[in-house]
């Protein structure tokens, strides 16, 4: 082994067995409590909404769809099965997609403000939804219309910032976070545009409503892309945690390790691009969870990425459910966007976190 690699391999097993014992005895028990809280909260948030149900009520539709009963009231069982159990899981799919993109990202660009639609994703997502809202585009596809063009205006700004951040010497930090703040201010004014030059008079509000982000509506149909995508990002992620934990040392130290920085940078970039496009699409922009649900879980069970993705992933899934609820029942009948109650939560929490003299993310205290 060359003399010059001994104490970049120090350094990092140095840093992975400074975890404290508690900590370690104390993963998996964090681990076990969200998993064990799952289907707790989607069985009682089913119970709620604009007529909030008994949740033995619910408990009885629940058990007759899982055993092949007749339903007890045909009114319950639509109401908990075919509405709001299908919105429940999209919130589970799409909070936990959001925190493993946030702490991927936080990752790749190395800056603890970093959060899943830094590339400009969510802003090209909101070119693609306003211009289906206001021109139609995509009338064929349905209901589909308006994720296929989020989706879609959502892959055009990352190959856009892909391009350009290439073309200028590589996909660096620095340069990725000053392209996509960049081009995402531009898809915005572009989005504003089309809302200002529309013939819809409630076109401001739909797209507003939009940007937000908002799980009305859900379907079981809607379910299977998201969830196969969040999966296997995961599955991909915690894969190469040992690579992520070199990267959030430094390109150099990273390097010294053997791990190739590009290739991982670029196949971090398309992961996160097709993850974040396909949250996106489904669910609209949802602030704060992809930026302060990792730091959460980073200071609970610390930074290593083996045991932080799966539990960020886990915070977010009962995190973002519960925001749902939330947005269902505070004003009902009446919803409120995911992303005004999403942020009057972290705001507070992600303040407290810089509070702490202890924390620090990466390199950065």
């Amino acid at each position: 082994m060359p003399p010059r690699l001994v104490p970049a391999r120090r350094e990092i097993a140095r840093g992975k067995a400074a975890a404290p014992a508690p900590r370690r005895l104390r993963t998996p028990l964090i681990t076990f409590l969200f998993v064990a809280l799952l289907p707790v909260s989607i069985g009682l948030s089913t119970a709620f909404g604009a007529e909030s149900l008994p949740p033995v009520q619910v408990a009885d539709v629940l058990l007759s769809r899982l055993t092949g009963a007749a339903p007890p009231d045909f009114v319950h069982d639509t109401i908990v099965w075919n509405l709001r159990l299908p919105r429940a899981l999209l919130a589970l799919v799409v909070g936990a997609g959001l925190a493993l993109a946030g702490a991927a990202m936080q990752t790749l660009v190395r800056n603890p403000l970093a959060d899943p639609y830094l590339l400009g994703v969510s802003s090209g997502a909101g070119v693609g939804a306003t211009a289906v809202i206001t021109t139609g585009l995509f009338a064929g596809a349905g209901m589909w219309a308006l994720s296929a063009g989020a989706l879609a205006g959502a892959l055009c700004s990352s190959l856009l910032v892909f391009t350009i951040a290439i073309a200028q010497g590589g996909l660096t930090p620095l340069r990725l976070v000053l392209i996509g703040t960049v081009l995402g201010s531009a898809f915005s004014s572009i989005a504003s545009f089309l809302v200002f030059r529309s013939a819809d008079p409630a076109a401001a509000q739909s797209v507003l409503f939009w940007l937000l982000g908002s799980l009305a509506g859900a379907e079981w149909a809607q379910l299977a892309l998201p969830a196969s995508v969040v999966l296997l990002a995961g599955i991909a992620l915690v894969a190469g945690s040992g690579w992520l934990d070199a990267l959030a040392t430094g390109p150099d130290t990273a390097a010294a390790l053997g791990v190739p920085v590009r290739g991982l940078r670029i196949a971090l970039f398309a992961t996160l691009t097709v993850l974040v496009g396909v949250l996106v699409a489904v669910s609209g922009g949802i602030g704060f969870v992809g930026l302060v649900v990792p730091h959460v879980a980073r200071l609970i069970v610390g930074a290593r990425h083996r045991v932080l993705l799966p539990v960020a992933a886990l915070a977010g899934s009962v995190f973002l459910l519960w925001v749902d609820v939330a947005t269902r029942v505070l004003v009902r009948p009446t919803e409120i966007p995911l992303s005004v109650v999403s942020g009057l939560i972290g705001a507070p929490v992600f303040l407290i976190l810089l509070g702490r003299r202890r924390y620090s993310h990466g390199g950065a205290s």
